[in-house]
């Protein structure tokens, strides 16, 4: 995403106050509140929209009494919404790689083979470490929770596991993952921003992001080992001998995870490599599972067309399953582009208010107004998270929650003489990670898509991004691990 993305004029900031910017701020909580409160987890369903565009409805009324230009708003809107399109595309094909990798066997032998090898009472912590070191080995937690993560989903159902703590976890992994990756974008955008090198950003990231990960693996290993979200005994024979007669289970199944994750590995773009994947479940699901593509469709005949039929609705529409287990089939009907059109609504409105704000001056003229507070370096570190938060809910992007902080606190870092990794740091242990707390952010939408959980459901058990801005937060006021300029960086600042 380009670093000027819906970058507001030096006009339209002088022209807009502090009370006009916290206008649109206050109605989007209240309205949010009231859906949340109204509908519950359905409020993605369509309410927190309406709160979006809603409140950039009145922002927009301010914009135009201050003699703003609709054309103007308009493109900030197309450009920002222009700069999604890739994660837009991304979420269709995750939704199409659900679908046909369940069609394929590949997720329900996922769900086999891990309900057979995985203890329930380490289950938490080993979905974390899992999706951690996938995360690291491809830089990417969008792919991870796509892919992993979905079998993960599968997996704690089979054993009576909470779904919000397996959330939790398959998330905190993932993004300590991508945080701690080369080959992640943020990891190379936040030290783009901020003026320093990737991997002086990576070691620094060390101080916090271990001591986070460490805590979250032991709340996840207390839980596991209390019995915290189980249920009643489960027959996960019987499970498995459902899985057994619907599906024709071997590793081979597993062959189209490695594809997607060696092209990852060799950082082919997402689109491609999850459409490819997407395509090699539907290749597999022709020669390895003929008996369930008829069941699904319906049909008597193995013909060409009956399972060309079969892999195209679930690529667009999701496999739906029919084993006569409830709960079974609760867990494998799901998939398609179809099933994402919900959340990319949700990432469309979120866009279109956090450009219209951004376009008008509000965000920068409501970040300006707290820097002043920011005395001490821990005040300095604490204002620059709380930014990075602050923007993530906002503009719903996460991105630009690593981007407009970066741009407006590096010369106050400078300035400070501190190094210019520490501010790559917060950027990362704020803006990153937290990205994916927030339903309609991007990444919250995203994930909630993906794993089929909500995003207020997981948010309390996503211990290692609610714990990473803390860590960061409590070394800038402690001033540990806060590294002055080099000579050499003063002298270039100069």
């Amino acid at each position: 995403m380009s670093q000027d993305q819906g970058a507001p004029s030096p006009k339209s900031i002088l022209k807009v106050s502090l009370l006009e910017s916290l206008i649109p701020v206050v109605v989007l909580i209240s309205l949010l509140g009231l859906s949340v409160y109204l509908y519950g987890d359905d409020a993605q369903g369509g309410a927190t929209q309406m709160s979006l565009l809603i409140s950039g409805g009145v922002a927009l009324l301010i914009g135009w009494k201050n003699n703003h230009q609709w054309r103007d708003i308009e493109k900030a809107i197309s450009h920002g919404v222009g700069n999604t399109v890739n994660a837009l595309l991304i979420l269709l094909m995750v939704g199409s790689l659900i679908g046909s990798w369940i069609l394929s066997g590949t997720v329900p032998a996922m769900i086999y083979y891990g309900l057979q090898v995985i203890n329930p009472d380490f289950f938490y912590v080993t979905a974390c470490i899992l999706c951690a070191v996938t995360a690291i080995s491809i830089g990417s937690s969008w792919s991870t929770a796509g892919t992993v993560g979905v079998g993960l989903i599968g997996i704690s159902a089979g054993l009576g596991m909470s779904p919000e703590i397996t959330a939790g976890a398959i998330i905190s992994g993932a993004y300590f993952g991508d945080k701690m990756s080369p080959l992640s974008d943020t990891t190379n955008l936040a030290p783009a921003v901020a003026d320093t090198d990737l991997f002086s950003h990576i070691r620094h990231m060390v101080w916090t992001t271990f001591p986070a990960i460490t805590l979250s693996l032991i709340l996840y290993l207390i839980i596991g080992l209390s019995g915290e979200g189980s249920v009643a005994e489960i027959n996960i024979q019987g499970r498995l001998d459902l899985l057994d007669q619907n599906f024709n289970i071997g590793l081979h199944l597993l062959i189209p995870m490695a594809v997607v994750f060696y092209m990852a590995f060799k950082k082919m773009p997402a689109f491609p490599t999850i459409m490819i994947g997407s395509l090699v479940g539907g290749i597999f699901a022709v020669i390895f599972q003929q008996e369930a593509i008829l069941r699904f469709i319906a049909a008597d005949q193995a013909t060409v067309i009956n399972m060309f039929d079969g892999v195209w609705r679930a690529l667009f529409g999701g496999f739906v399953s029919d084993t006569g287990n409830a709960e079974l089939d609760g867990l494998l009907t799901r998939g398609g582009m179809s099933s994402m059109m919900s959340t990319i609504w949700l990432m469309i409105c979120a866009i279109t208010f956090g450009s219209i704000i951004e376009n008008l001056g509000m965000l920068k003229r409501l970040v300006d107004s707290i820097i002043h507070l920011a005395q001490s370096t821990g005040s300095l570190i604490l204002t620059t998270a709380l930014t990075c938060i602050g923007v993530n809910i906002l503009a719903a992007d996460q991105y630009i929650s690593i981007v407009l902080p970066g741009r407006m606190y590096r010369l106050e870092f400078k300035r400070r003489n501190l190094a210019a990794k520490n501010l790559s740091r917060v950027l990362e242990d704020s803006g990153t990670v937290t990205s994916v707390l927030i339903p309609w952010n991007t990444c919250g939408a995203f994930m909630a898509g993906t794993l089929g959980v909500a995003t207020f459901a997981y948010m309390p058990y996503c211990f290692f991004n609610i714990l990473s801005p803390m860590v960061t937060v409590l070394y800038g006021y402690l001033n540990f691990k806060i590294e002055k300029q080099d000579v050499s960086d003063v002298a270039m600042a100069e």
